[in-house]
């Protein structure tokens, strides 16, 4: 969304490939194991007996799967019994999320609860469209705050109030590189010695003069190199960031920064040594179809735990993966996947009980992420919280196929599909706790005060970016005259109000 974080069609499709790729790694494997939370013993606080209520509850989904209202009915007969309430499942295509919940709304048509996209989060707050659940979390919310921690929780306020709340999977994002373990071996490439951009050099030599092709390919189509690189933080947009996640809370503009002109002339190197694909400005291709048909070996990635074997899936062949970057968790990473509670309901209590059923129920988790045990999966002998399909039975055949863990609460209460790590939630919480923090954590930017440079300037990046990040340009020739069209387009008034804003944050939350 870097280049065009304003356009409605951009998340729309951001948020059709979040689904995609998320679903492809976290909702494919998960484990019961993790933080204090991944008890399965905590439960929503009593609710007060009377009339059964029905909960909608909205989110995005690639299909709808034909067993659903068997699972819905499974659920229901948790939820009856803990909170008196049932709940309605409304899955709803990704491609269509934005424009459907929004008439939703227009319309008042009852919603209760919703998934809620950290692109569009801070949107919705400013628009009124979702109730504040502070007061709402103290009194029904413990599990919700034992699974995703204070300082995660925190990073969701906007103006010192909490909207929506992230779910619990990977909160931080490390950036290295993936590549294809077939290459590695061949060539006796050591992972574990890959620590930078010049060791990484090194190895795309040894493979372009081994293998005759461009070893370096783009992380997806339209990205350029360096949006899986980070040593800022975006602070949403990248359009003036926070060097090294800290620089004491000065919003830099980054195209001026010597650490990016060192990195846009080190591509320009690898690209003239033949190292880069030469079309990755225009390709079409996914990295796993260039992967499969030899024509790339390499790609920078945000990573995680699990990661090389989600990439080893998706590609079709095994991959191995170098960090370059340590984990850092920024406001993106963590409010990317969120639950909120739209205004349109008149059930906001039972609204968030049954969310907090979704963060500390184990069986409520497992249904919503696998379906029902026995029918759309069997556990594995011995192995208590690894699954597998049941004889006769895939995952395109199964009735109830939808891994969407990472959306679903707390993902680490979740089953391992069995050829996962088994203790992959377990190292995902320590993951968590180890990244460290950017210290503009939970800030959230507002462009409206600036729409007009802002759109100026989105339009500046989109003709500049990608042929500079890719490699496809001289930055000596190219980036000043890019540099001066950004000035000329506002991108002094847009970083200076981003940071008038931070500095408002930051006392505000000093404050409280």
């Amino acid at each position: 969304m870097k280049r065009s974080a304003a356009a409605s069609s951009a998340l729309l499709l951001g948020l059709t490939l979040a689904l995609s790729a998320c679903s492809g790694s976290n909702g494919s494997d998960g484990s019961n194991e993790g933080s204090a939370a991944a008890s399965g013993g905590a439960s929503a606080s009593a609710a007060p007996g009377g009339p059964v209520e029905e909960l909608t509850v909205a989110f995005p989904s690639t299909s709808t799967p034909k067993d659903m209202q068997m699972v819905e009915d499974a659920i229901n007969r948790i939820a009856e019994q803990k909170i008196q309430a049932r709940v309605k499942l409304n899955p709803i295509s990704a491609g269509e999320w934005v424009q459907q919940t929004n008439l939703m709304f227009t319309s008042n048509e009852k919603l209760d609860l919703m998934f809620v996209s950290g692109a569009l989060y801070n949107n919705m707050v400013a628009k009124d469209q979702l109730v504040p659940l502070d007061e709402l979390l103290d009194r029904y919310g413990d599990g919700i705050k034992t699974a995703i921690g204070e300082d995660y929780l925190q990073a969701a306020k906007v103006n010192n109030k909490i909207y929506a709340v992230p779910t619990v999977r990977d909160m931080a994002s490390s950036y290295g590189v993936s590549m294809r373990k077939d290459l590695v071996d061949k060539y006796g490439i050591d992972i574990g010695a890959i620590k930078s951009l010049d060791d990484l050099g090194n190895v795309l030599k040894t493979v372009k003069d081994g293998e005759g092709f461009a070893p370096l390919i783009p992380s997806s189509p339209g990205q350029t190199y360096l949006e899986n690189y980070l040593f800022y933080d975006k602070l949403g947009d990248g359009i003036g960031v926070l060097p090294n996640y800290d620089n004491g809370l000065k919003v830099t503009n980054l195209y001026e920064m010597p650490e990016y002109k060192e990195l846009l002339t080190r591509l320009r190197d690898w690209y003239q040594k033949g190292y880069i694909l030469k079309d990755s400005a225009t390709s079409k291709s996914t990295p796993w179809e260039l992967i499969r048909s030899n024509k790339g070996f390499a790609y920078f990635a945000g990573m995680k735990p699990g990661f090389a074997a989600q990439e080893s899936q998706a590609a079709g062949t095994a991959m191995v993966a170098a960090e370059l970057l340590p984990p850092v968790a920024m406001t993106g990473t963590v409010t990317g996947a969120m639950w909120g509670v739209p205004v349109n309901t008149k059930l906001e209590d039972k609204a968030v009980q049954f969310l907090n059923l979704m963060y500390s129920d184990k069986d409520v988790v497992n249904l919503l992420d696998w379906g029902i045990e026995g029918t759309h999966y069997v556990k594995t002998a011995g192995q208590d919280n690894v699954i597998e399909y049941p004889a006769g039975v895939d995952s395109t055949t199964s009735g109830y196929n939808m891994p969407l863990g990472w959306m679903f609460g707390n993902q680490f209460l979740s089953y391992v599909m069995k050829g996962n790590d088994p203790d992959i939630w377990k190292t995902t919480d320590e993951f968590n706790k180890a990244a460290s923090r950017s210290k503009a954590l939970g800030f959230g930017f507002d462009p409206t005060p600036v729409k007009t440079e802002y759109a100026a300037v989105s339009n500046v990046i989109t003709q500049y970016e990608m042929p500079l990040e890719t490699g496809s340009v001289d930055p000596e020739k190219v980036l000043p005259e890019f540099i001066s069209k950004l000035k000329a387009a506002g991108i002094d008034k847009i970083i200076a109000e981003k940071q008038k804003q931070l500095d408002e944050w930051a006392k505000a939350n000093s404050a409280s």
